[in-house]
């Protein structure tokens, strides 16, 4: 169920209750964004729906940098992106942009070695060294290495990335920058980048399926849809010298700073996380919406879901692996929510 579920990000969903005779009265929230958050947003668009049968949402799974563009140019009420807008793009933006953390997710490394099912242990300047295209090999000293007791083979690897702008991306990027200088200055980091090698795959369920069919391959995703294909993902060595694997614990674990911490506008990236039971490829993901609405009904359906989602809607994100936002960040968001505007 959840595959199929999973797969619907590659199109489009729309959730709509009740029949012909309802729709007329029914709001349409138009979003797009982040194939991160898609398996939780979906199943928060369904439930508020029951929540409040006068709402509806129209989600397109396209990427966060799609997500970005379509809220600049106010064809959507709400982008949704795993990567905080940069200073220059707020500063094209019509009017200020508010940003609202969901839940805290994680990227994890994942692969497909034929008869290999164990974890493999990386560390931050091996990946980094693997889609530079410096190691090619899956039996290079610097796997094999790390990975005593477990046979990789001499073939070669596939390196899999985003095609689209990602936030995705943005966060696997980011991490690289941070653990390996040369990456930082050769390629940097961004929803999209000018990648040394690899092929590419559209939203997380693109490079999913690419690492399904190609042995050899290695790729980055977000946590579900891993566990969704099946397919194992690695175990990365912190900066303080941890073996992390992804999980509740590890994602929480790094966004354990107190929340005042956090930036007002709350645009923060906690990958390479100090602590010994941080997982580094972890992160935040946001809904992104203008302060000043411009229809009144959209902007009250908008705000209510928004405190909706901080409160209850909570609670779905721990079923789908996702970390659930600490206690006093909400607060603060809560009281971020009241500067929207709406027309009078």
């Amino acid at each position: 169920m959840r595959q199929k579920t999973i797969a619907a990000g590659l199109g489009v969903l729309v959730l709509v209750l009740g029949g012909l005779g309802s729709a007329s009265a029914q709001i349409l929230i138009n979003g797009a964004g982040a194939t991160f958050p898609y398996p939780l947003y979906s199943k928060w668009f369904d439930v508020y729906t029951k929540v409040n049968p006068s709402v509806r949402f129209n989600y397109q799974s396209i990427g966060s940098g799609g997500g970005q563009k379509q809220l600049l140019s106010r064809t959507v009420d709400f982008g949704a992106s795993d990567a905080p807008m940069s200073n220059e793009q707020l500063a094209k933006a019509p009017d200020t942009i508010l940003h609202f953390p969901t839940v805290m997710g994680a990227v994890v490394i994942t692969y497909n070695i034929p008869g290999i099912k164990a974890p493999l242990k990386l560390t931050g300047p091996v990946v980094a060294d693997i889609w530079a295209g410096k190691i090619t090999k899956w039996n290079d000293k610097a796997l094999t290495s790390l990975n005593p007791g477990i046979d990789l083979p001499d073939k070669a690897i596939f390196v899999c990335h985003r095609s689209d702008g990602s936030g995705t991306t943005f966060i696997f990027t980011d991490y690289l920058s941070k653990v390996s200088g040369e990456w930082e200055k050769t390629v940097g980091r961004g929803t999209a980048v000018k990648w040394p090698t690899g092929l590419g795959g559209k939203g997380n369920e693109g490079v999913s399926a690419l690492i399904e069919q190609t042995p050899g391959a290695i790729g980055y995703v977000e946590l579900i849809y891993a566990i969704t294909n099946k397919l194992p993902y690695a175990t990365i060595q912190n900066r303080d010298g941890g073996w992390i694997a992804p999980n509740l614990e590890s994602v929480t674990a790094a966004a354990a700073a107190d929340a005042s911490d956090i930036p007002a506008d709350f645009r923060v990236s906690i990958t390479n996380a100090p602590g010994r039971q941080s997982y580094p490829l972890s992160s935040f993901t946001y809904l992104l919406v203008y302060q000043k609405q411009t229809d009144a009904a959209k902007g009250k359906a908008l705000v209510g879901f928004l405190h909706w989602m901080l409160t209850d809607g909570q609670k779905y994100a721990a079923p789908l692996d996702y970390a659930p936002l600490p206690s006093a960040l909400v607060q603060r968001e809560e009281a971020q929510i009241g500067k929207i505007t709406l027309p009078k």
